[in-house]
C-alpha cells in the first residue's frame, strides 16, 4: 500500500487536493505540498487547518521547489518520503515532475496534458508528443503514472468507458459537453490559469471523426445542448486532451469536446487575439522592454481563485455516447452536477477547481490501494472506472446517468 502524498502546485485546485487529501489523510499518511513559492503553500496548509479538514492528526508540511527542475522535484520526493505526487501544478512542469517520479519510483497523478511553453496546439495525438514516450520506461520501472486524472481530462474518460462498458456492444461517438452555468460577477476572468486557458482556444480545434484527425477554428461550431439541471446552453466545439487519448483507445468512434461560452466571453476573447494580446511571443515595447502580451494578461485579470466567495450557479460537465446493443441505436449521458456555493464552503474553492482537484485525490486512493497502482502508464479510461465513481461519490461528485428517459444514480 502506498502512502504518503507530495502534492505539486499552490493554485486553487491544488486548494481542493490539499483540503480532499486531508479529509482522507487516514489512508494517504503524511502529506507535503510544494511550489516555487513556500508561502502560497503555507496559506493552503492554514486553510486546511482552519476548515479542521485533518481526518486524523498528522503531517502537513509545506516547501518550495522549482517543478521545472527534475532532480529538486526527485531529491524532494525523497526527502520526504512521498510514494504518491499530485502534479497540479502549471502543464508545462509535467515532464519534469514525471521524469523525477520514474527516478524515484513514485506513483505520479497529473490532470492536464503537458505543453511546451513555446509551442502552442501541436499536432495529434497530443500525448504521443511527450508523455507517451515514457509509456515503456514506467513499464520497466513499475511505475504507476496516472495521466489526465481530473475532471475533463479524467473523470470524463471514465464516464465514456463506463457508458461504453455497461450499454454498448459498439461506440459509434462520444461528445463531451463541458458547461459552467454560475456566475463570477466580475467582467472578465478565466476559471482556472488565464495563460493555459487561453492557449487552449488561440490554436486549431483538433477533434477525431471517420477515424481520422480533422480541423475546425475555436467557435466555428456551435451548437446547443438541453442538460440536467442547468437546462439548454450553447457551448462550441474545442480542441481538449481527452479526445487525443479516447481517439486512440476508441478509434471506431467519433471523439468531439464542447465548452459553454456567453457572447461575452467570446467578444472580450476575439477583441484580446485580434489585438495579439493572446500571443505567447514576446514583443518590444517603445520603451525596449520585452514583453510576452500573454502574460500581460494574464496579470491584469483576476486571479482564478480569487473568483470563489463571490460564486454562484452550477457546472454540469458530461459525456453523451452513442452506440449499438443488440443491433439497436441508443445513447447515455453520464454526468455530475457541481455547485460552486457549495464548494467555496467546504474547500474556499470555486467549482471549476472543485471539480479539477477532487478527482486526482479519488486517484491517489486507489493507487493506495492498489485497485489504480497499475505498475505502468495508464490514461483514465484504460481502468476501471467503477471504484473510481465509488469515491469520487463519497467525496464529493456524484455520477449520474441519463438513459432511456430515466435520471438515476450510475450504481442504481
Amino acid at each position: 500500500m502506498k502512502r504518503n502524498v507530495l502534492i505539486i502546485g499552490a493554485g486553487g485546485v491544488a486548494q481542493v487536493v490539499a483540503h480532499k487529501c486531508a479529509q482522507n489523510n487516514d489512508t494517504l499518511g503524511d502529506l507535503h505540498i510544494a511550489s516555487r513559492t513556500r508561502a502560497k503553500c503555507e496559506a493552503i496548509i492554514a486553510s486546511v487547518h482552519e476548515k479542521s479538514a485533518m481526518k486524523v492528526d498528522g503531517v502537513f508540511d509545506a516547501h518550495a521547489v522549482d517543478a521545472m527542475d527534475s532532480a529538486a522535484v526527485a531529491a524532494l520526493i525523497r526527502q520526504v518520503g512521498a510514494e504518491i505526487v499530485i502534479n497540479v501544478g502549471t502543464a508545462f512542469v509535467n515532464m519534469t515532475v514525471l521524469d523525477a517520479c520514474i527516478e524515484t519510483g513514485a506513483a505520479y497523478i497529473d490532470t492536464a496534458i503537458h505543453e511546451d511553453p513555446e509551442k502552442i496546439c501541436e499536432t495529434p495525438p497530443w500525448y504521443g508528443n511527450y508523455e507517451w514516450k515514457k509509456r515503456d520506461l514506467c513499464a520497466q520501472k513499475g511505475v504507476t503514472a496516472i495521466l489526465g486524472a481530473g475532471f475533463d481530462p479524467g473523470v470524463v474518460n471514465a464516464f465514456a468507458r463506463f457508458a461504453i462498458d455497461e450499454y454498448m456492444d459498439e461506440v459509434t461517438s462520444i461528445d463531451i459537453v463541458d458547461i459552467n452555468a454560475g456566475s463570477h460577477g466580475k467582467y472578465f476572468a478565466t476559471n482556472f490559469d488565464p495563460e493555459i486557458n487561453f492557449r487552449e482556444f488561440t490554436g486549431t480545434v483538433y477533434y477525431w471523426e471517420d477515424q481520422q484527425w480533422k480541423e475546425k477554428k475555436m467557435f466555428e461550431s456551435g451548437r446547443d445542448w438541453d442538460l440536467p439541471v442547468v437546462g439548454t446552453q450553447r457551448a462550441y466545439q474545442s480542441g481538449h486532451d481527452e479526445v487525443h487519448s479516447l481517439a486512440a483507445n476508441y478509434p471506431q468512434a467519433d471523439v468531439r469536446f464542447w465548452m459553454g461560452f456567453g457572447e461575452h466571453y467570446i467578444n472580450v476573447f476575439t477583441v484580446l487575439q485580434s489585438l495579439g494580446l493572446l500571443s505567447e511571443q514576446p514583443v518590444k515595447t517603445a520603451e525596449g522592454l520585452e514583453v510576452v502580451p500573454l502574460k500581460v494578461v494574464k496579470a491584469v485579470l483576476p486571479d482564478p481563485s480569487s473568483l470563489a466567495p463571490d460564486y454562484t450557479g452550477k457546472t454540469c460537465i458530461g459525456d453523451l455516447v452513442k452506440g449499438r446493443k443488440d443491433g439497436k441505436d441508443v445513447e447515455v449521458f453520464v454526468y455530475n452536477v457541481a455547485d460552486h456555493a457549495e464548494a467555496y464552503a467546504e474547500v474556499g474553492s470555486q467549482g471549476i477547481s472543485y471539480t479539477a482537484g477532487v478527482p486526482p485525490v479519488a486517484a491517489a486512493l486507489l493507487i493506495a490501494s492498489g485497485d489504480w497502482d497499475a505498475g505502468t502508464m495508464k490514461n483514465v479510461e484504460e481502468l476501471n472506472p467503477k471504484p473510481f465513481f465509488t469515491i469520487l461519490d463519497r467525496i464529493g461528485l456524484p455520477t449520474r446517468v441519463e438513459f432511456n428517459g430515466t435520471d438515476t444514480a450510475w450504481n442504481a
